[in-house]
């Protein structure tokens, strides 16, 4: 999942410290959601299957949040900047960051399959390199999270060419419906599902967000409104919905049933992301983990960890999973992700002292 995660440098005109409270949940949400080591449909019973998708469902809000919040955040600056400036700002934040870290992916990759090679496995690194390197690239830009960098980019861009309408109702319309064709594409298999073909299904999120940012005083009066226990029931009714739609595609023979284009899931996550605009600053994220500062570089950190390092410690372990419990699973699934995210930050935290603190966006 991706977005803006980089340390917004201009002042803004509000405290909107609840930023980096969303931007911290849904961050911890995106390594958990990229933390399994296998699927969640090799369960034989639907208890057991309820249980992982109930797990998998709970922060699976935390992609379509960050492009809410990225699109709030970059309200002022298309404001304060020219459509170059801006992208000039974006290259030195951003785009070097993510070039830095997909290179540091593929010479890892590279490595890893020399020395597996050295110990007899597969030859394609040596006898067909260059055809090795492209593919890895390939597989590096459209099939790993370093894809919504990419994505999120490619959306900011067709914002700023659709610049003049940016606050047009039926711009917004047009983007949602856009976004709805891919969740009825699951159902009828249009074209493959992967996040990777998802490329302009997540443009109406990074919209809404700038419209919500022009709109934000009367939306927190309006959320302020709201008891409590209304907003609570409808973010459980909202949760059973999308546990029930993953079910129904799960029966479909559906191979990407937890997609978060569902339509479900879509509802799910404006209830969660209204319901943590209501609870707003949670200070102690702040004053611990610094979003801020180091989400970006969580982001791009965090899935190099999960694909080369976390194999060295799991492999040799020879876990049978397939016959592990659903509760053995999640432990597992938890204790990668603790791993994956303390790693993650510490190192950002780390880098962040150094000269190299521009591959972390800062």
């Amino acid at each position: 999942m991706n977005t803006e995660l980089t340390k917004e440098t201009a002042p803004l005109k509000k405290n909107f410290d609840f930023v980096d409270t969303i931007r911290c949940i849904s961050m911890m949400g995106i390594v958990l959601e990229h933390s399994p080591i296998i699927g969640n449909d090799i369960y034989a019973n639907n208890f057991d299957t309820f249980i992982g998708a109930s797990f998998i469902q709970l922060f699976k809000f935390s992609t379509i949040a960050f492009f809410l919040i990225g699109g709030f955040l970059i309200n002022y600056k298309f404001q304060e900047y020219n459509s170059l400036q801006y992208l000039k700002n974006r290259f030195k934040n951003t785009i070097k960051p993510w070039m830095f870290w997909v290179f540091i992916f593929m010479v890892l990759t590279i490595i890893d399959r020399y020395v597996a090679y050295r110990k007899g496995g597969d030859g394609m690194i040596v006898t067909h390199f260059f055809q090795y390197l492209l593919e890895l690239l390939n597989h590096a830009l459209f099939y790993t999270t370093y894809w919504f960098i990419l994505n999120f980019l490619i959306c900011i861009t067709i914002l700023l060419i659709f610049k003049k309408f940016l606050y047009k109702i039926w711009f917004g319309v047009i983007l949602g419906c856009i976004s709805v064709v891919y969740s009825i594409n699951l159902y009828y298999g249009w074209f493959i599902t992967l996040h990777s073909a998802a490329l302009f299904g997540f443009i109406f999120y990074l919209w809404l967000g700038v419209y919500l940012n022009k709109y934000y005083d009367e939306v927190i009066v309006f959320l302020n409104k709201i008891p409590w226990y209304k907003i609570l029931f409808l973010g459980a009714i909202s949760f059973g919905l999308a546990i029930a739609e993953s079910f129904k595609l799960l029966n479909l023979g559906s191979k990407d049933a937890y997609n978060t284009l569902r339509v479900t899931n879509i509802f799910y996550s404006f209830v969660i992301f209204a319901i943590l605009l209501k609870i707003g600053n949670i200070k102690i994220l702040q004053e611990k983990l610094q979003p801020r500062k180091t989400t970006f570089g969580i982001y791009l950190i965090h899935y190099l960890l999960i694909s080369r390092f976390l194999p060295l410690i799991f492999q040799p372990l020879k876990l049978d999973y397939e016959h592990f419990s659903i509760w053995t699973n999640t432990g597992i699934l938890l204790i990668r992700f603790l791993i994956a995210y303390s790693l993650s930050f510490i190192l950002t935290s780390l880098i962040l002292r150094t000269r190299l603190k521009w591959s972390v966006g800062q």
